[in-house]
């Protein structure tokens, strides 16, 4: 358990032991309030441990051996789909998936359009680079 007994110390804890790298702010509901978590969560992005994807949505972060910089530790497209499924929206593959897997094409699809069941609003993405939805019947 953590030494300090601080809201900050016990979401940090939280973040470092989950076993999923996305982060929603109502996985942390039951430690504090929603305007509290949400300024513990803004302050561990401003020093590193997680990495905002979207509003309301964070994930675990890494230094990059390359830059330097702080990237989140899985491939975006990757955490998006953890992130809707997380949120209750149905993923499926979407129509350059399908395509490539039936051999219909050997263009290889990017990931970055994500087929959806179902209606979604928000923006995930990170750094400038944002997951497109495909709507799937």
């Amino acid at each position: 358990m953590p030494v300090k007994n601080t809201l900050e110390s016990k979401i940090t804890y939280r973040v470092k032991r989950s076993k999923t790298p996305v982060f929603v702010r109502d996985d942390f509901k039951d430690i504090g309030g929603y305007d509290q978590v949400g300024r513990i969560l803004r302050g561990l992005v401003k020093k590193g441990v997680l990495v905002s994807l979207g509003y309301g949505a964070y994930a675990r972060s890494k230094r990059s051996s390359v830059s330097g910089a702080v990237v989140p530790e899985k491939p975006l497209p990757e955490l998006a789909k953890e992130l809707l499924k997380k949120l209750g929206v149905k993923v499926v593959p979407s129509s350059a998936e399908r395509a490539y897997n039936s051999g219909k094409t050997t263009q290889v699809p990017t990931g970055r359009v994500i087929g959806v069941k179902g209606r979604i609003v928000r923006r995930i993405g990170y750094n400038g680079r944002y997951i497109s939805f495909e709507k799937v019947s």
